[in-house]
């Protein structure tokens, strides 16, 4: 852990780009799987491979499919057996989301995850995006004793809602860390420092490297809307040492 009083977190999506955000000196990982998806839990075995080759806090997102954030209830209990499995096994923090249909914070459902996941810290990631009002969400999650929140300003980027992440920043003080993250990269960070005065902030600071394949056959893994199976997204060193060279 370093010394800078601005800590920056990774979003990462493989043991390889956790390796490379340890090794660039950054403070903590969000431990994800399909980024392409907006991040879902990490396969097991990713997660105990770290357990044994990296330091770094590792965070671990809780998300047991793609789309909204309102479980069924079969879904809710799976995320519960997550939530045991990781802080069993040595996870550093938990990250979740979960939201009633109306689009509020699901209040009853979250508390039973942040039980579960105490003692260890918990993050309400993006779905709080997802919600009707920034503030009164914030209020809620407050009440709820969660340890920060992962947000946008309820806009697409951090910068399209820097003027509602400024204000939740100073409306929240100590009681809990607003941690802007999305669309944020070594070229707009430090505006986005200066106008925010956050004290986390989530980065990804992706980028594709060539697939080891020398065959490309024409078979397409995906869906319609699908990533190039011959490119593969990884955490960028460069990109990331910049972001933290920026930080104080």
């Amino acid at each position: 852990m370093s010394n800078r009083k601005t800590k920056i977190e990774v979003c990462t999506g493989s043991a390889e780009s956790v390796l490379i955000a340890q090794k660039a000196g950054a403070d903590r990982v969000e431990l994800c799987s399909d980024l392409f998806e907006g991040g879902l839990t990490p396969t097991v075995g990713t997660f105990l491979y770290l357990k044994e080759h990296a330091s770094i806090p590792m965070n671990v997102m809780i998300r047991p499919r793609a789309g909204d954030f309102c479980y069924s209830d079969v879904e809710f209990e799976v995320m519960k057996k997550e939530v045991l499995f990781f802080k069993e096994n040595g996870a550093s923090g938990i990250v979740f989301g979960i939201l009633t249909p109306d689009g509020e914070i699901d209040m009853v459902r979250s508390k039973e995850i942040i039980e579960l996941a105490r003692p260890l810290p918990v993050t309400f990631h993006r779905a709080f995006d997802m919600t009707k009002d920034a503030f009164s969400s914030l209020e809620n999650l407050i009440e709820l004793s969660v340890d920060r929140v992962l947000t946008s300003g309820l806009e697409t980027s951090v910068l399209e809602g820097a003027d509602t992440l400024k204000e939740l920043v100073k409306i929240a003080g100590d009681r809990i860390i607003v941690m802007p993250g999305c669309g944020i990269n070594e070229r707009n960070f430090a505006k986005i420092k200066s106008i925010i005065g956050a004290s986390e902030y989530h980065v990804s600071m992706s980028s594709t490297v060539p697939s080891r394949m020398s065959y490309h056959g024409h078979v397409s893994m995906g869906g319609v809307l699908r990533q190039n199976e011959f490119s593969i997204a990884s955490t960028s060193s460069e990109r990331l040492e910049t972001v933290l060279n920026l930080c104080t």
